[in-house]
């Protein structure tokens, strides 16, 4: 028997690849990821399941590439509409800390709160912690570059002298998300704007300068 080959990536569909991406998303928002399964996936995207089994190895997989998708489309449309904020960056840079962070992490909760958002990414959330390997993909995919945006705006932050020299940026994010993040994932208490901009309030205290 000849070696089994990785698919080329490169010849597929991109049509059908959206179709499939866009399917899970709905699959898991709809129905939750348990009861998700690739032949569900291939009904609704309209194509038969072995073409997914020969792009992705798990119904894991075809979801993770999906929220990376949705997040370039996200991205493509608002760069088109001129909205990114951010520029580059993705975290406006207004000159006023309390307000771009209030601005980003209000954003956030609106994320984790919309249904067709916070049933994949819980899926992803819980796969990861049980196989590793998706784990290190949804960091390194999803999660990572989430967080250098805040490093990035932490540290032109210092440059400006409105945060402490002695911060370590990718510790003073944690204060931000985390909170959020254990609110949502545990559902203790409602996620709301108020309680993003207590958060970052309350972290702010101990992060900028003193006059």
């Amino acid at each position: 028997m000849s070696p089994h080959k990785a698919p080329d990536s490169s010849r597929r569909s991109d049509r059908s690849r959206r179709a499939i991406c866009d399917a899970a998303l709905s699959l898991v928002g709809e129905v939750g990821y348990a009861r998700t399964t690739i032949e569900g996936i291939a009904a609704r995207a309209g194509v038969g399941k072995q073409t997914i089994y020969r792009w992705w190895p798990s119904k894991a997989a075809v979801l993770m590439e999906a929220f990376v998708d949705m997040g370039t489309r996200a991205a493509e449309a608002a760069e088109a509409e001129g909205t990114a904020g951010g520029g580059e960056h993705g975290i406006p840079d207004t000159g006023d800390l309390a307000a771009d962070l209030g601005l980003v992490l209000r954003a956030t909760v609106d994320e984790l709160n919309d249904p067709a958002i916070e049933a994949p990414t819980r899926a992803l959330t819980a796969e990861g912690v049980i196989d590793p390997a998706l784990g290190a993909q949804f960091v390194e995919n999803l999660l990572e570059p989430q967080l250098q945006l805040y490093v990035t705006r932490l540290r032109a932050a210092q440059e400006a002298g409105q945060v402490r020299a002695d911060i370590d940026p990718r510790i003073a994010l944690e204060l931000l998300i985390a909170p959020l993040t254990h609110r949502w994932l545990l559902r203790t208490l409602p996620l709301t704007h108020e309680y993003a901009d207590q958060v970052v309030d309350l972290t702010l205290r101990g992060l900028l300068v003193q006059p």
